[in-house]
């Protein structure tokens, strides 16, 4: 498990009318991510790292096992969901399909404490209303967003698109 790196590097930035002074801006010196955003880890495994900048957008790099393929699905899983008016999922806000990485909005944290029942509900009802089966439906990939007020189903990079159940 390869370790991101951070450094505070100093940067002149006018402080008032008094002149300059030197403060710290957060810059994370990753090649997995770009300089000069602070990112909060959230996980770094074998076939993802994921971190939260200072706005709460969720940053995702797909790396390992079929990653090119795992990347554009969940990138297409997600804009489907959009299109067909999922409320709780991610919404992409960008892509960047050269670094098999993307930003997206921010569902809230783990809901560790969901149960097994309770997210298979979720999960039906994701696949019946909107026509994306997701095929690795855990509790794991459930979180639950205090800005929404709902559970919310993250992490579709094995999903299936299926024909849509509205149309």
């Amino acid at each position: 498990m390869s370790t991101a790196i951070y450094r505070w590097p100093s940067v002149n930035l006018p402080i008032g009318a008094s002149g300059v002074t030197k403060r710290p801006i957060a810059a994370s010196i990753s090649s997995n991510f770009p300089i000069a955003m602070a990112i909060d880890p959230l996980k770094d495994g074998i076939r993802s790292q994921v971190r939260i900048d200072f706005n709460g957008h969720v940053h995702k790099r797909l790396r390992g096992t079929d990653a090119e393929k795992r990347y554009a699905t969940e990138v297409e899983v997600l804009k489907v969901l959009e299109q067909r008016g999922c409320p709780y999922v991610p919404r992409v806000l960008e892509e960047h399909p050269e670094e098999l990485y993307f930003v997206s909005t921010n569902c809230g944290k783990p809901a560790t404490q969901i149960s097994k029942e309770k997210a298979d509900k979720l999960f039906a009802k994701l696949e019946t209303e909107y026509g994306v089966r997701h095929l690795d439906a855990e509790p794991r990939n459930i979180t639950y967003s205090d800005k929404l007020g709902c559970f919310c189903i993250i992490d579709f990079e094995l999903a299936e698109i299926l024909p849509n159940p509205q149309a």
